[in-house]
């Protein structure tokens, strides 16, 4: 009984479970099927929104497309109505230029009818000036006794004696002129040399005066039939000039290193007291020494003053040579120091290499130390020996080009040749004696005045310019030019001057007039 009771409960429990389960999976069922239908219904709204949302897009690109679509037909109308307004406006101008070349076809016709109308006109006035002409020859002809042939063979003649008369007077005025011209050269290259070696202080230049304790020291000097004085000239290559100078000898020569070293030899003669031609010898070798030294130091004293560095011994000597030679007596070393320092300011002015300017001006007149011992202008001469010994080729050019007898190759070169001028035109830089100096200015004036239609003139500069003023009623623009050109060349050949006189002439034209 009891297994049976088990039994029934165990079945009574499974069916339970089972219904349980169905009821379980009906509602499972049921709840999977309300989840479908609402994702259904979801998916079919998204669908819906997705549709709207691609129906509004595409309304929204055929609207742009026809918007599109309606501008570009525009535009070409737009251009299409362009095309047809220029061709339009074409055909009017062909239709004007049709006018106008008919016009013109009209026009040269006319012309040539006229043209044709003067040429027959004109070969008619040609065959009666042909028979007028061959009445005229036949009647003069008759008159004259002679043929054509034979009148003119007469005036051939007639010309070409006429053409050798003119030839010989123009050959004459070339002769003339050449002379001149060659008169003109040979006063300048004198010029130069007298520059060059003798001015109005050749005393000053080529003399040095040396003081004796008392006169019985010339005897002595002069030696037993002159030997001393020999000795003396020999050794120095100078002259010592004994007179009736009291207690007073004289040195010349145109060296002035050598001057300086005769100087020097003979007042130590003088001190020691012993002169015979083997002191004599051994004086001048230890002035010669000294003078040796004195050069050097001077050399690289001018270097030093300006930052000059890296000169080549020979130049140094030639350099330091300077400070023995004078022109119109300014020292020619101290006037190539200054000329260092206004071409060195000049070149900072214009923003030049400084130290290139500074060397050019200071060695520019290194050829003065070696121009009586060689031909030529001291500028030439000196650049050659730049070059020859290293220099930079700008420096070169500036030493060669500074009295322009060569072209100037660059900037520096007419820094120099500024500095040049400067440093010889500045107020007390150079002297003359006072007679001569008034004498030039006067034949300045003198001469300047001396042209017609010259109101007054000035000598200025020191001699180096002189002003002309002129009536400007007289002398024209052009004539002032000319002017000024006649008075150079007329004190080119009546004045000797050092360098160069500048001649300006000034034309003024005034209008006064008064307010009342």
């Amino acid at each position: 009984m009891e297994w049976a009771f088990l039994a029934g409960g165990v079945l009574i429990g499974a069916a339970v479970a089972y219904f349980l389960a169905r009821r379980r999976a009906l509602e499972d069922q049921t709840a999977a099927k309300a989840e479908a239908e609402r994702i259904l219904a979801e998916a079919r709204k998204q669908a819906e929104v997705a549709r709207l949302e691609a129906l509004t897009q595409s309304k929204q690109i055929v609207l742009e497309a026809k918007d599109e679509a309606e501008r570009e037909t525009k535009d070409l109308m737009a251009q299409h109505a362009r095309a047809e307004e220029r061709l339009h406006k074409r055909e009017e101008n062909l239709e004007r230029k049709n006018e106008l070349c008919d016009s013109r076809e009209r026009e040269i016709a006319n012309r040539e009818k006229a043209i044709q109308k003067t040429e027959e006109q004109a070969q008619a006035r040609l065959r009666e000036t042909e028979r007028l002409a061959d009445d005229q020859r036949r009647a003069l002809e008759k008159v004259a006794g002679m043929s054509a042939d034979e009148a003119r063979q007469t005036l051939v003649k007639e010309f070409v004696e006429e053409a050798k008369r003119l030839a010989a007077r123009d050959a004459r005025s070339i002769e003339d002129a050449a002379r001149e011209e060659a008169e003109q050269r040979a006063k300048r290259v004198i010029a130069i040399a007298v520059q060059r070696y003798a001015g109005e202080h050749v005393q000053e230049r080529t003399v040095s005066t040396i003081h004796l304790p008392n006169d019985e020291l010339k005897g002595r000097l002069i030696g037993r039939e002159g030997r001393n004085i020999r000795a003396i000239e020999a050794a120095t290559g100078c002259d010592l000039v004994v007179d009736d100078t009291p207690e007073t000898v004289v040195v010349t020569g145109f060296d002035p290193v050598r001057r300086e070293v005769a100087r020097i030899a003979v007042e130590r003669l003088i001190q020691d007291g012993r002169i015979h031609p083997t002191k004599i010898e051994e004086l001048v070798a230890k002035a010669q020494a000294d003078v040796d030294r004195q050069i050097r130091e001077a050399a690289e004293q001018a270097c030093s003053e300006l930052g000059v560095t890296r000169v080549h011994p020979e130049i140094m000597k030639l350099l330091g040579q300077l400070k023995f030679r004078f022109s119109y007596a300014q020292n020619v070393l101290r006037h190539s120091v200054e000329c260092g320092f206004v071409a060195g300011m000049l070149a900072a002015e214009l923003r030049l290499n400084v130290r290139l300017a500074k060397r050019a001006a200071l060695l520019h007149d290194i050829g003065k130390a070696v121009s009586h011992e060689q031909e030529g202008g001291h500028a030439m001469i000196g650049g050659a020996m730049a070059k020859k010994l290293g220099e930079d080729p700008i420096v070169v050019n500036a030493i060669a080009a500074h009295h322009d007898d060569e072209p100037p190759a660059h900037a520096i070169a007419h820094l120099v040749a500024a500095a040049d001028a400067i440093s010889s035109a500045r107020p007390g830089a150079r002297r003359e004696m006072l007679e001569s100096y008034m004498h030039r200015l006067e034949e300045l004036e003198r001469i300047s005045q001396s042209f017609p239609g010259v109101e007054r003139s000035f000598a200025i500069q020191a001699g180096r310019e002189v002003r002309v003023f002129v009536e400007g009623a007289k002398i024209a623009d052009l004539d002032a030019i000319t002017l000024s050109r006649d008075i150079a060349r007329k004190i080119e050949e009546e004045l000797t001057y050092p360098g160069q006189i500048r001649v300006t002439v000034i034309r003024e034209t005034r209008a006064v007039e008064y307010a009342r």
